[in-house]
C-alpha cells in the first residue's frame, strides 16, 4: 500500500481499519481543482487490501474526469470498503456506521453516494452518521437509486455512437448487456423501448434470465459474452473487463456501458481502436447517476435532471467526431477535454490569487 500511495498522482488518501469485521476503508481524493471531492462508496471483497486501495485510486481519478466533462464544480474522489468476506446484517451496519463517522470527520472535503456493492439502503445508514451523503434526505431515512439515471446517460451516449458509427438508430441493433443489475436492467428496458434486440449476461443466471424475459431478449453465459456477435457491447458490472485477453475475442463495433474503469489499462483503448471498435469513455457515458444526485439534493425537478443527463448525447457526438477526424480512440479526445477544463480552472484560481 505504501508503494501505491507514493506512485499515485492524487492529492491524499485516508485509510481506516474496522477491527470488528477486519474491514479496510479507503478514501482516495484525486484532484480538487474544481471543488470538493465527490464520488461513490464501493463495497467489495478483494484478494488483498492493496487491491481495494488501487481500485479507490483509479476510481477517484475517473471521477476527476467525470466531473470535468459533466461541468460540475466537484473534484475526483472515491471510497472503498474492503471486507475479507461478504457483509450482512449487524456486521454490514457496523461497517457502514464506521464509514459514516469517518466521512463526517472529513468535514465535507469528500462527499459520497451509492456505487458498486452498496445500495440506497446502505446510503441511508451512512446518512444517519454523516451529512455528506448525496441521495438521502436530511434525516438519513430515504435514499435515491441512481441506477436509472446512469442508465439514461448510457442510453443516450450509446445512441450517439450508434448513429455516427453504424449510420442509423438503435432500432434493430443488437446490444449485449454484461451485468443485469441496478443499471443493466433499466438500460435494457430503455433499449427495448427503442426497438433494440437484447442479449443479457450476468454471473447470476436467474437474474439474467429474468431481465431477458422482461425485454424479449435472450441470455448468454458470462464466459461466452465476449465472443457473442452484437453491434454494441455494454459492460455494466465490474471494471477492468477489457484487456489483452478479452479484446481479441470481441465481436462488436461499439463498446458503451456503465461500468467504471472498463479498460484494464489505458493502453487497451488502442487495442480496441486497432480492431475498429469504438470505445465510449466510461467516465463520460456513465455520468448520469453522478449528475443526478447533487441536483436532487438541490431540489431540482426530474425534468431538469433528465435534460442535463441527456446532454451526454451531444458530448459523446463531439468526442467521437474529434476522434474520427484524428483517427484515434475517443479516450484521447475525451482526455483532452478534461485537461482543458482543469487548466482553465487552474488559470482562474491563479488569477484570483494574484489579485489577492
Amino acid at each position: 500500500m505504501q508503494s501505491l500511495i507514493k506512485e499515485w498522482d492524487g492529492e491524499s488518501v485516508v485509510v481506516s481499519y474496522h477491527r470488528p469485521t477486519d474491514t479496510w476503508v479507503f478514501v482516495a481524493i484525486h484532484d480538487t481543482t474544481l471543488g470538493p471531492a465527490m464520488g461513490g462508496c464501493r463495497l467489495r471483497v478483494y484478494d488483498a487490501p492493496r487491491d481495494g486501495l488501487r481500485d479507490a485510486m483509479r476510481l477517484a481519478a475517473g471521477m476527476t474526469a467525470k466531473w470535468a466533462v459533466a461541468g460540475f464544480e466537484f473534484g475526483g474522489g472515491k471510497s472503498v470498503l474492503a471486507p475479507p468476506r461478504p457483509l450482512q446484517g449487524a456486521d454490514r451496519v457496523s461497517v457502514l456506521e464506521h464509514f459514516g463517522d469517518l466521512l463526517e470527520s472529513l468535514g465535507g472535503s469528500y462527499m459520497t453516494g451509492e456505487d458498486l456493492g452498496t445500495t440506497p439502503e446502505d446510503m441511508a445508514i451512512i446518512g444517519r452518521r454523516s451529512q455528506w451523503v448525496h441521495g438521502v434526505d436530511g434525516k438519513g431515512d430515504r435514499a435515491v437509486d441512481p441506477g436509472p439515471y446512469t442508465a439514461l446517460g448510457v442510453f443516450v451516449g450509446m445512441r450517439a455512437f450508434v448513429r455516427q458509427v453504424l449510420g442509423g438508430e438503435l432500432e434493430g441493433r443488437t446490444v449485449l448487456i454484461q451485468g443485469a443489475g441496478d443499471v443493466g436492467r433499466p438500460l435494457a428496458h430503455r433499449l427495448h423501448e427503442a426497438g433494440a434486440r437484447l442479449i443479457v449476461s450476468d454471473v447470476d443466471a436467474s437474474r439474467a434470465e429474468g431481465v431477458a424475459k422482461e425485454v424479449d431478449g435472450r441470455t448468454v453465459s458470462p464466459e461466452a459474452a465476449y465472443e457473442t456477435e452484437c453491434d454494441v457491447f455494454a459492460p455494466c458490472a465490474v471494471g477492468a473487463v477489457l484487456g489483452t485477453e478479452t479484446i481479441p475475442r470481441l465481436r462488436c463495433r461499439i463498446v458503451a456501458g456503465s461500468a467504471n474503469n472498463q479498460l484494464a489499462t489505458d493502453d487497451d483503448a488502442e487495442g480496441l481502436h486497432q480492431r475498429g471498435i469504438w470505445y465510449a469513455p466510461d467516465y463520460v457515458v456513465n455520468a448520469g447517476g453522478a449528475i443526478a444526485l447533487p441536483m436532487l439534493g438541490q431540489g431540482r425537478p426530474k425534468a431538469a435532471i433528465d435534460a442535463r443527463i441527456r446532454n451526454i448525447e451531444r458530448t459523446m457526438e463531439e468526442i467521437l467526431a474529434e476522434a474520427v477526424e484524428r483517427n484515434e480512440s475517443p479516450l484521447h479526445s475525451a482526455g483532452r477535454r478534461v485537461q482543458r477544463v482543469l487548466e482553465t480552472a487552474r488559470g482562474r484560481s491563479k488569477a484570483v490569487g494574484s489579485r489577492q
